[in-house]
């Protein structure tokens, strides 16, 4: 089993004294569907936020494909390439001024030349089903037409892991059903999805692995 993304007991309290993780630990493996459940501030968001460097714990560990993660510049933009975050309200994610120019965002910043770039928002967009989408204004979009383009950025990126915080919610049935064949596709191809939710129902009929955050701690 390949161990993607590792939490090693980790401990990170926000100014003022709130304490959101309080010895966190949980492995993501490759090819795990895996959910996280937990009450609101049981520290769901907070231990996603730590696996690519958006926060750094105070005690304890993060580890990407093995590695310790580095928070240098050049070793946080090599782990946001192999790790994707895609936050619960899309419009904290798109801020380009259309679909196309959201998706290639991503690639831009790694340098790829712009035959490569359009080759991964091509890509990014048929999987996520928004090619027909691409020259329209992403505050035009539907909120299930954001969750997707969101997620079509991300994967523009091909990362090996997809944490996903609560995108779910709110959705319209046809749109949750689009996302979460969405995530079974990006397993299929050997990596890895968690999804952070309140919702049982997928739980129990979609993920491989449950695992329950209470208190800033994990229970697998």
């Amino acid at each position: 089993m390949t161990i993607l993304v590792e939490w090693e007991d980790l401990v990170y309290h926000y100014p003022g004294g709130v304490v959101a993780l309080d010895g966190a630990s949980l492995q993501l493996a490759a090819g795990q569907r895996m959910v996280l459940l937990g009450r609101n501030g049981s520290g769901k968001s907070t231990l996603l936020r730590h696996a690519n460097g958006l926060l750094r714990p105070q005690r304890g560990r993060v580890r990407v494909a093995g590695q310790p993660l580095d928070y240098a510049r050049a070793g946080l933009n090599v782990v946001r390439r192999q790790v994707g975050l895609v936050f619960q309200n899309p419009d904290d994610q798109l801020f380009s001024a259309s679909v196309a120019q959201d998706i290639s965002f991503g690639p831009m910043n790694l340098g790829l030349d712009l035959d490569e770039v359009r080759a991964r928002v091509a890509e990014a967009a048929q999987m996520c089903d928004v090619g027909d989408l691409l020259e329209r204004p992403t505050h035009a979009l539907s909120m299930g037409q954001k969750a997707r383009v969101a997620l079509a950025g991300v994967l523009a990126m091909r990362p090996l892991a997809l944490l996903a915080d609560e995108v779910l919610a709110g959705l319209d049935p046809w749109a949750y059903e689009q996302v979460v064949a969405i995530f079974d596709r990006l397993v299929a191809q050997g990596g890895a999805v968690l999804l952070a939710t309140h919702d049982l129902r997928l739980a129990e009929r979609w993920a491989d692995v449950v695992a329950v955050m209470e208190q800033g701690r994990v229970r697998v």
